[in-house]
């Protein structure tokens, strides 16, 4: 799959910062320590609508530590998933009277547009679940001939839609010891949001309401392909990223992660998936997650349908470092709603900080663009970051030709073309 189109990054002068994030299985802020190459992954979309403020800021969250990665001397090596054929998808798709690929390929482009209007670095690896279907079949097959997942007879309204024997099949978690361990949560936790999250703990048939789909047999008008000894069909949700994390970063990987409604139930299947599949303790070192972003006090969902939408911005407008700089003013681990207030604080802060760049003379830029880079690499501490250039702005100075220096700083450290 083609991501977008990559900005180029200036080098930042001064001396490069290890990493802390906030690792949500250890419940506590960790330093990252990477190889030479750091390893990320990120959740992507599932593309049947555009792209809102709680998909930019997670996937500008994961600019930020990708940056924070580049400038303390690492390679980065990022995944982003596509959730490209789906539940969601498809029944948008059936409403609209349109083909679901159609659908897909134009959210798609659409999502591309928007990250290059806000200047995220694109992925390493951006890889649909279409393109990944023959690997996970492979994967499920695995678990199954290992006795980590069994077979459920399909029966109800859907027993007249599928061919004869067909099965879905379902991870048997009473055989991994490690589920539980991204989460954290109780069994209590797990049931209250499984079944609104995509799960199914009513399924007769299961050994356990928790167990997660791995492979869903065809059903008559859906899509479907070759899964070998399971039959046609297509992906589970959960597989689809323990497939393409294991198949581009591997086992072991160094922060995993997305929005904060993914730490239960599909980051916690992806892994232990991954573990069952390798019999490695740990599918990622570290997990990150954006907290959740909303309109008038409430998740701004495309369920709901309270979307501030991106696109929506650009065509008013709006320009997209303003959009960025909104999403900066929030440390990603705090809930928030999206204002008109804040877009006009962010509007504001775009000019006072192109104006202050481009003064003849500043103060040194030394001290703020150290402060920037400690900011950044202090989980991702962003309106810290901000606070400090908004105070070498407003300060006076005698000094030439420090204006380009932080100007590339921060868009180096920031994504903020000035």
């Amino acid at each position: 799959m083609k991501s977008w189109p990559a900005p180029a990054v200036p080098t930042v002068p001064g001396t490069p910062l290890p990493v802390r994030i906030h690792d949500t299985a250890r419940g506590e802020v960790v330093a990252l320590t990477p190889g030479p190459t750091a390893r990320i992954y990120c959740c992507g979309i599932t593309p049947y609508d555009a792209t809102h403020m709680g998909h930019a800021a997670t996937y500008v969250t994961f600019d930020l530590l990708g940056r924070a990665l580049r400038q303390a001397g690492h390679e980065v090596a990022y995944t982003q998933n596509i959730t490209d054929v789906d539940d969601p998808l498809l029944e948008r798709a059936a409403r609209d009277g349109v083909d679901w690929t159609a659908l897909a390929t134009k959210e798609i482009q659409l999502f591309r547009d928007d990250m290059t209007a806000l200047r995220v670095l694109p992925p390493t690896d951006y890889v649909g679940v279409v393109e990944s279907v023959d690997r996970v079949a492979d994967q499920v097959q695995q678990l199954v001939r290992a006795g980590a997942a069994y077979p459920v007879e399909i029966t109800g309204p859907d027993a007249g839609l599928v061919a004869d024997g067909a099965r879905d099949y379902y991870l048997d978690l009473s055989r991994q010891a490690s589920f539980g361990e991204v989460s954290g949560w109780t069994r209590e936790q797990m049931l209250e949001v499984f079944a609104d999250r995509g799960g199914d703990p009513d399924r007769p048939g299961k050994r356990d309401a928790l167990d997660p789909l791995l492979w869903r047999a065809e059903r008559r008008g859906e899509p479907a392909w070759q899964g070998g000894e399971l039959g046609c069909g297509r992906p589970g949700w959960h597989i689809e990223c323990t497939t393409i994390a294991l198949g581009t970063l591997g086992m072991g990987f160094d922060v995993q992660g997305g929005g904060t409604d993914l730490v239960f139930p599909h980051h916690e299947m992806s892994a232990v998936q991954a573990v069952g599949l390798t019999g490695e303790p740990a599918f990622a070192s570290a997990y990150l997650h954006q907290a959740m972003v909303g309109l008038d006090g409430e998740k701004m969902s495309k369920s709901k349908g309270n979307l501030v939408l991106v696109s929506r911005l650009r065509e008013q407008g709006v320009d997209p470092m303003a959009v960025r700089l909104v999403l900066l003013d929030q440390h990603y681990r705090t809930e928030w709603s999206w204002t008109d207030a804040l877009l006009a604080r962010a509007q504001e802060r775009l000019t006072r900080w192109r104006a202050g760049v481009a003064r003849e003379t500043t103060p040194p830029a030394d001290e703020v663009v150290g402060q920037v880079r400690a900011a950044l690499c202090q989980d991702l501490d962003t309106p810290a970051a901000l606070a400090a250039v908004d105070a070498w702005c407003a300060a006076a100075g005698a000094h030439a030709g420090q204006g380009e220096t932080v100007g590339d700083a921060l868009d180096a450290l920031l994504g903020i073309r000035l």
